[in-house]
């Protein structure tokens, strides 16, 4: 199922997507992947001495496992590019085992431009786990696709 062209969408729709449950080895292979060596996320001796009793998931990772959940509904074949990520915010820690759900809403919406046959689209998304705890909260700008250009 195609995302969504510019036409499509209007200020203040709002979207829930689906989610992913977040494993260790998820939070690992990022981490290794990325040369992140910090040790809230890979030890665990280290992470049981802090505050927060056991690792962390890279707050990267949960930042682009939310924005992952939202292709399908959302940009999957319909958008020319990201622009830009604005507003980061990781305000409630991610552990291994928890679930993490994308919701969005879009804000803004104006016409491209430099290019005719786009539109630029600002999106506010949020990763919730399953209680409604935020764990992420970003906006996004997006230059989608029209359905029809001119």
């Amino acid at each position: 199922m195609p995302g969504k062209y510019f036409e499509e969408l209007e200020v203040g729709m709002k979207f829930k997507h689906g989610g992913r449950t977040v494993t260790e080895m998820d939070n690992v292979l990022f981490s290794a992947l990325t040369m992140n060596t910090q040790p809230l996320h890979v030890n665990e001796d280290f992470a049981s001495k802090t505050e927060f009793g056991r690792r962390l998931v890279n707050g990267i990772f949960t930042f682009g496992l939310v924005v992952g959940l939202t292709v399908t509904d959302l940009t999957a074949g319909t958008i020319v590019a990201n622009l830009g990520y604005d507003k980061l915010n990781n305000p409630n820690p991610v552990f291994h085992g928890d679930t993490v759900y994308a919701e969005s809403e879009i804000i803004e919406m104006r016409e491209s431009k430099s290019r005719k046959d786009a539109g630029i689209v600002r999106i506010q998304c949020w990763g919730k786990k399953p209680d409604g705890t935020v764990v992420v909260e970003f906006e996004r700008t997006v230059m989608f696709l029209k359905k029809v250009s001119g």
